[in-house]
């Protein structure tokens, strides 16, 4: 199992990060602070590290160049500002591998974890792109979808929610868990879009859309993903 650490003095982001990265078979490691993120890293030795810019204590910059020195091998991936195109240049030259915009979407930043871990030469058979369900397959990384090996159609959003479903099978989520996860912990719209995609994505995969065989709705809750 890899180990990832997350230096956020946000709590609010750094539990949404860590739930998303335990569902992808993560062991997850937190830290608020620069400072209590080095000696975590230390401790633990995690393979890769979500870094906050924007840190109390000593910065997200001079923190990436401590873990750096001590861990060479490290992967790190640094969350900026909107905008700020001179933080990220600043963070690459300390020492950064990848960084990510807030607000990002997780689903993205567990891919972009899993391509940082093929690049420092992480065994390609603990890293599964492919999944299966059925007739259903996706490849995460390409974010390619198919049905008895014909290319679905589907839009990001769809690609994503079809994901967290076949990643998680049986496991029933509420909208605003689907909300949080596809569209993002800052997005605060109406929970209908939920059913609209759920609607469409079932259209697509589904040979009766009215007697759904693969996403089932679990009345008072939201949404499964029937195991096959």
């Amino acid at each position: 199992m890899y180990k990832v650490l997350i230096i956020e003095d946000e709590e609010s982001i750094r539990k949404f990060v860590k739930i998303n990265f335990e569902r992808n078979n993560f062991k997850v490691f937190e830290a608020p602070s620069g400072e209590e993120g080095i000696k975590t890293a230390q401790k633990e030795d995690p393979q890769v590290v979500i870094l906050d810019l924007m840190l109390p204590g000593i910065d997200g910059f001079k923190t990436c160049e401590i873990l750096r020195s001590y861990l060479p091998n490290i992967g790190i991936i640094m969350l900026t500002a909107k905008g700020q195109d001179m933080d990220k240049i600043m963070g690459l030259e300390f020492g950064a591998d990848d960084y990510m915009v807030k607000p990002f979407n997780p689903l993205e930043l567990i891919a972009r974890v899993k391509s940082l871990l093929r690049r420092i030469g992480a065994p390609k058979a603990e890293i599964t792109n492919i999944l299966t369900s059925g007739q259903i397959k996706i490849d995460s990384f390409s974010m390619n979808a198919y049905k008895e090996d014909k290319e679905i159609d589907l839009t990001p959003k769809e690609f994503m929610l079809l994901k967290t479903f076949m990643e998680n099978e049986s496991k029933a989520f509420t909208r605003d868990e689907l909300l949080n996860i596809v569209w993002g912990y800052e997005y605060f719209g109406d929970t209908k879009i939920v059913d609209v995609n759920i609607r469409r994505l079932r259209e697509k995969i589904e040979a009766v859309p009215s007697k759904p065989e693969y996403i089932e709705t679990v009345w008072g809750v939201g949404y499964r993903w029937k195991k096959h």
